[in-house]
């Protein structure tokens, strides 16, 4: 497994496969290890994918100042990757949390970004967030209603976005981060939980990490192509805030799956692997 040191000198792993020109993936959760991107649907047959292991998950060591969890210091750790490559600029896919990473390396370093993809993306880099009802839109989804899990899932969701959510009320949501949750889903979303670095994702989003202001008007100068990829039945980044990401962009374009949740390569690999495969040329 390919290694390079980030700038602090801690040791990070990031992992190759398919072909084509790269693609450079960071993964959300936000700090999980980045194997549950997988193939992202088949894409490696169209490009090669480079997936970040973020420090202190997956593969990378853990360093040595835990405050480098923070995005903002995790921008330095993507430039390195870019540069260990040799590359002059690379296309830049960002999922969820990862979407974060991914725009402020791009109003950091715009130059070293070709194209940009955010799949169902975090946005409090820039300052977004989703109202409880597009949250409690997106669950009421046609597909869903005759589930047996839907009314304690809903009334669950009820409860969090009114602000008065527990853990049992946040794992009970589980469901609305699927398109389907069929036994696939629910192993998918129980490996999830061993992948990601808990310590690690409180300082992701800590106090200091974004400046949405400053990134907004970053993007706003940023003339290459961007792609948004939402799902419609996504709680976590309804397509109401991922229509508004995509026009922080002078160029950019937004495709929504429908019947999709948070992860669109599962619900629909065939779809996501064309529609993005296309974007990248």
């Amino acid at each position: 497994m390919p290694t390079f040191s980030a700038p602090d000198g801690t040791l990070l792993a990031y992992h190759v496969s398919g072909a084509g020109a790269p693609l450079l993936c960071l993964p959300g959760g936000p700090m999980q290890d980045s194997a549950y991107l997988g193939d992202l649907g088949g894409l490696d047959a169209r490009r090669t994918l480079v997936r970040l292991d973020l420090r202190g998950t997956g593969a990378s060591a853990v360093p040595e100042d835990p405050a480098s969890y923070r995005c903002d210091r995790l921008v330095e750790d993507v430039e390195a990757l870019r540069v260990h490559l040799g590359v002059d600029a690379v296309d830049v896919l960002g999922h969820s949390a990862g979407a974060n990473l991914a725009a402020l390396y791009t109003a950091r370093y715009p130059e070293r970004v070709s194209r940009l993809v955010l799949v169902t993306p975090g946005s409090a880099a820039v300052g977004l967030d989703a109202t409880g009802e597009e949250r409690l839109a997106a669950a009421r989804g046609k597909w869903r209603a005759d589930e047996p899990w839907f009314a304690e899932a809903y009334a669950a969701l009820e409860e969090l976005t009114a602000g008065r959510g527990t853990a049992e009320s946040f794992a009970a949501v589980a469901p609305f981060f699927h398109g389907t949750w069929d036994e696939a889903a629910r192993e998918r979303h129980a490996e999830s939980e061993r992948q990601r670095n808990g310590e690690a994702a409180g300082v992701f989003g800590s106090a200091g990490a974004y400046e949405p202001a400053v990134t907004r008007a970053a993007l706003k100068g940023f003339g290459r192509p961007v792609l948004a990829v939402a799902g419609e039945g996504d709680v976590n980044s309804p397509v109401e805030t991922v229509t508004a990401y995509a026009d922080l962009f002078p160029e950019s374009r937004l495709w929504v799956l429908a019947g999709g949740g948070h992860f669109p390569w599962h619900d629909d690999a065939e779809w996501f692997r064309e529609k993005v495969g296309a974007f990248l040329g």
